[in-house]
Parts: C-alpha cells; sequence; structure tokens
C-alpha cells in the first residue's frame, strides 16, 4: 500500500550516496539477504536485536533497487534475483518467529506465523502472476515494506503475537483483493 503510492521517494535523496556506491546492485542485494539471515538467526536469541536487523536488512532491500536506477544498472536478473531473495528474506522471518513461539510452547504463535507466512508468499506470488497475465497488480494492504516494518516493530516492542495476528489477517486479506482486483481487470480485457 505505502510501498505503491511512494514508489521511488527516497531515490532523489539517496541519489548522491547510490552514485558513490561502487558495489554492482546484485552485491547489494546478497548482503541484504545475508543480514536477513543474521535477522532471522537473532531472532532466536534476541528478539529486539533481531528487529533492528530486520530494519537494516529493509535499508539494503531499498538501497539496492536506488543504486541500479540511480546508476543505470537495473536488470532483469538483478530484479528477479532480488524478488527471489526477498522471498527467502521473508520465510526466514516467519520462520524463525514461529520457531521462537514453538520454544514458547505457543502453538496458536507458531500456527499464526507459518499461515503469516503463506499469506506473505501467495501475496507475491499473485502479484508475479497477475503480472504475468499482462495485468499491473500493485494493490492491497500488506505489500513487502509494511511487512519487514511491522515485523521490526513487533519484535522490537515485543509484541510479537499481536503483530504475527494481524500480519496473518491482513496479508490474506491484500491475495483476496489482488484476486478481486485481477478478476475486474480480466473481465473489462
Amino acid at each position: 500500500m505505502f510501498g505503491a503510492k511512494l514508489g521511488h521517494i527516497l531515490d532523489k535523496p539517496l541519489e548522491p550516496f547510490a552514485k558513490k556506491i561502487q558495489l554492482s546492485p546484485n552485491t547489494i542485494t546478497l548482503a541484504g539477504f545475508v543480514l536477513s539471515a543474521l535477522a532471522a538467526a537473532a531472532i532466536l536469541f534476541d528478539a529486539h536485536a533481531g528487529g533492528l536487523l530486520i530494519l537494516f536488512s529493509g535499508f539494503f532491500d531499498m538501497l539496492d533497487g536506488v543504486v541500479a536506477r540511480v546508476n543505470r544498472k537495473n536488470t532483469a536478473f538483478g530484479a528477479f534475483l532480488d524478488s527471489t531473495l526477498d522471498r527467502y528474506s521473508d520465510s526466514f522471518f516467519f520462520m524463525a518467529i514461529a520457531w521462537l513461539f514453538y520454544g514458547q510452547n505457543d502453538i496458536a504463535g507458531s500456527l499464526l506465523s507459518l499461515g503469516g507466512l503463506a499469506g506473505a508468499l501467495l501475496t507475491s506470488y499473485v502479484r508475479a502472476r497477475a503480472e504475468g497475465l499482462g495485468i499491473q497488480c500493485k494493490v492491497g494492504l500488506m505489500e513487502r515494506p509494511e511487512r519487514l516494518v511491522l515485523l521490526a516493530l513487533g519484535c522490537i516492542t515485543g509484541f510479537i503475537f499481536p503483530v504475527i495476528a494481524a500480519l496473518f489477517v491482513l496479508t490474506h486479506l491484500t491475495v483476496i483483493q489482488r484476486i478481486m482486483h485481477v478478476y475486474r481487470v480480466s473481465r473489462m480485457q
């Protein structure tokens, strides 16, 4: 929702910084992915630190695109790699939180985490499938930036259960919104 509305709003302010970065956007993507894996591992030992690392990895996720656009290094493979590693990162976060709940004998929390993971993956899949059919599908409440911010805030504040419950509901609501959008658009074609 916010990602679609704000788009590349940070491109201009980050442009001077991005022009100085000599690393390829794919290297930045990989660095962000490693940070995501570390964030997921950290959640198991210190959820607060894990939440901060989620935010830091999110900065890398944003920076790779800015560097690619500003330095005219955007490629189809780079976009593909970024999207693929984003799905792995999302999976790591939700599975770490599910494991954290499992360790606390909180089966409901574990199941909501795994259900939220399914919703997050389906949100991305539905968009990719729609766009593969030639239908733009950037609609819905819970895109990746919103998910990352909520996951991070849940970990940082300690309110992980309510955040995971909200993500479970909102990710699946987003999938439904996207399905309805594709249905409406496809009927007009």
